[in-house]
């Protein structure tokens, strides 16, 4: 995906996710964040954005930016989100994604962001779809494209930051195919070490386990939401995969 896909795509996610949120109402529960209501979703939401806003403006060797207070109120919060949201899609769009920024991992530059808050605004938007809807949420959601550099953004970039944080225990190899995009992923995990991902290096078949579907329906197992993806093969391995 280009700079400009990531945009247009969050304006996409951002635009559903509000309706979503307004429809269910400040206060239903989200099941898929337990301990979360919307007000919270929202809540989180708006500071991302305003977190993301504050580190387009670091220099990349510049301080890790601080969190600023948020509205409490319902109507309050919306209002104050939908500046933030709408200030730092204003700054990533006119700047290239190759421009210097502070990142908190991964290339130090504007793409970073622009790449980061689509999935982030993305997977909440699903969030926010199961405080609407429970577990009747259509299995197709998300652009294919989109919801296969979640899966890639994921496995290759956030997960090996957060088996840092919270090793894994398990051990093995997962496989990770999305046909409908025409990728796949190959994940090998060590005990104590940083997980590798990238493409099949094989043909070999001795996957400890397979998660096979479409690439929305990878893009949500990846995160740990409700999915239709297939998995066979030892299951608990996929759940030991620590998600950030």
């Amino acid at each position: 995906m280009e700079h400009q896909d990531f945009l247009d795509q969050a304006h996409v996610q951002y635009r559903a996710l509000r309706a979503a949120a307004i429809a269910a109402g400040p206060e239903t529960p989200v099941p898929t964040c337990p301990g979360w209501d919307v007000h919270k979703l929202v809540h989180h939401l708006a500071g991302v954005h305003s977190w993301a806003l504050a580190a387009l403006r670091t220099p990349v060797d510049g301080e890790r930016p601080k969190a600023v207070p948020r509205p409490e109120g319902w109507e309050e919060l919306l209002a104050w989100w939908d500046e933030r949201f709408t200030e730092m899609n204003e700054v990533l769009a006119a700047s290239t994604p190759d421009t210097p920024v502070w990142t908190f991992i991964g290339p130090k530059t504007i793409g970073f962001w622009a790449r980061r808050q689509a999935h982030e605004i993305a997977i909440h938007r699903l969030d926010a779809e199961h405080a609407l809807h429970g577990p009747e949420v259509p299995s197709l959601l998300f652009d294919t494209d989109l919801a296969a550099d979640g899966v890639d953004e994921y496995l290759t970039l956030l997960l090996p930051r957060a088996a840092q944080v919270r090793p894994i225990t398990g051990e093995g190899r997962l496989l990770f195919h999305a046909a409908d995009a025409g990728r796949a992923w190959e994940l090998r995990v060590t005990p104590g070490e940083v997980p590798a991902a990238g493409p099949i290096t094989d043909s070999a078949t001795d996957e400890d386990t397979t998660v096979a579907g479409t690439a929305d329906a990878l893009y949500r197992v990846a995160w740990g939401r409700p999915s239709g993806a297939i998995v066979s093969g030892d299951r608990s391995l996929l759940d030991s995969l620590p998600r950030p």
